[in-house]
């Protein structure tokens, strides 16, 4: 995609609900678009490596897994919660913020995905009304 096809005011939150729990050191992160036309986006904007970086400070590694029939992608965040829940002295022992965390990812939207929240509209309001 090139950058001026790039719609850079969403986040992951936007197009797609989550939910993300314990297992082990691990952490499991669900992530499902809220309409199948941005599964597409979560397959390109979500890759294990860009999550991994986002979590670069806390995770070990990254594992992603498809799951087109119900629009969603998994991810096994490894060493995140380092020995496990009942072992660590996080905040968030079982992990439940992470998928908050990743709902504040951003992403960059085609302008057809984009016109689906009508993020380009209010991208140029907004530019209009600092002019």
């Amino acid at each position: 995609m090139s950058a001026s096809q790039r719609n850079t005011g969403a986040h992951v939150g936007d197009i797609a609900f989550a939910r993300s729990g314990d297992k082990g050191g691990m952490s499991n992160v669900g992530v499902a678009a809220r309409r199948q036309e941005w599964y597409p986006a979560l397959l390109r904007e979500l890759t294990a490596a860009r999550v991994q970086e986002w979590f670069a400070d806390r995770a070990l590694t990254t594992e992603r897994f498809e799951v087109p029939n119900m629009w969603a992608l998994n991810f096994l965040l490894h060493g995140i919660l380092g020995r496990g829940g009942t072992s660590t002295l996080r905040l968030d022992p079982q992990g439940k913020a992470l998928a908050d965390a990743v709902c504040f990812m951003p992403i960059d939207l085609t302008p057809n995905e984009a016109a689906l929240l009508d993020l380009t509209m209010s991208t140029k309001e907004n530019h209009d009304h600092q002019a």
